[in-house]
């Protein structure tokens, strides 16, 4: 049954793909990463105070999308490749590479596979971008993926939605907490032809499946198996409208809560190191 939310999800991202790499000023704004060509996006400028110096490291970014976080990595020095479930994400992230002048490798595997699709043991960063844990069934599974790609003494930079953030429905008064915490092994199921930035076209494959993983769930299974937990920061803003008519834009791209900034986490950054 997991294989068939999968499937779901992969169509779902497959349309997303085509429609967020549009060069008609909708999706993710690709073009300016062709023209400027110190562009950086607005994900990992947020992480690199924390990321800090990753000139020279061979960099393993997973869920990588249409790519822009993965030019973005390359662009600060770093030897990186791109992996990603959806063809479609794949094949925008090598147009974009390679109109934007970037040498970056993509390689098209579902996260759960990439231990085999990719070089074990021999990453010294291994990054996943904001949006990404939602999307599988098994945080223990992820870690596990996570540490086999890691040379030892490399590290895991992750920042993603806070779970408390994912347990909230938008559509109901306040903020409420309506949706599972912990980890279930049954998913949410939703059914939205939109996707989170201003495309062209609604969406045609609607259904999508996630799971949401308590930051305890995170952590421990981070250190199960093998990592240090080097940086836990939790932060009180998003980069994108995720509680809309609730949030304002600031100026570095993040979205926080208008009134009461300060009442939730909607974010969290972590940072863990493989043991030597």
């Amino acid at each position: 049954m997991t294989s068939d939310y999968i499937d779901a999800n992969r169509a779902n991202w497959d349309e997303r793909a085509t429609l967020h790499a549009a060069r008609d000023g909708s999706g993710y704004g690709i073009q300016r990463y062709v023209e400027d060509l110190d562009a950086l996006s607005d994900v990992v400028r947020f992480d690199r105070p924390l990321l800090g110096d990753i000139s020279g490291k061979r960099t393993a970014h997973l869920q990588c999308h249409i790519g822009t976080d993965t030019l973005s990595l390359a662009r600060l020095g770093a030897k990186v490749t791109g992996l990603d479930f959806s063809e479609n994400a794949v094949a925008e992230a090598r147009r974009l590479a390679a109109e934007a002048g970037v040498e970056v490798d993509f390689v098209r595997s579902d996260v759960r596979d990439a231990a085999n699709a990719l070089p074990r043991g021999e990453f010294d960063l291994v990054y996943t971008g904001i949006g990404a844990l939602c999307w599988l069934p098994s945080i223990t599974e992820w870690a596990g993926v996570v540490a086999d790609l890691l040379a030892p003494g490399g590290t895991l930079h992750i920042r993603e939605g806070h779970p408390v953030l994912w347990a909230m429905n938008e559509d109901l008064p306040g903020l409420s907490l309506a949706f599972p915490y912990f980890e279930q092994s049954a998913p949410l199921e939703w059914d939205d032809d939109r996707t989170y930035v201003e495309v062209a076209a609604p969406l045609k494959s609607t259904r999508t499946y996630e799971w949401n993983h308590g930051l305890g769930e995170i952590v421990t299974a981070l250190l199960e198996r093998g990592l240090r937990l080097d940086t836990l920061v939790e932060h009180d803003s998003v980069p994108w409208e995720a509680l809309p008519g609730r949030m304002t834009q600031r100026s570095d791209g993040e979205f926080a809560l208008t009134e009461q900034p300060s009442v939730v986490p909607l974010s969290y950054t972590i940072r863990a190191t493989k043991v030597a």
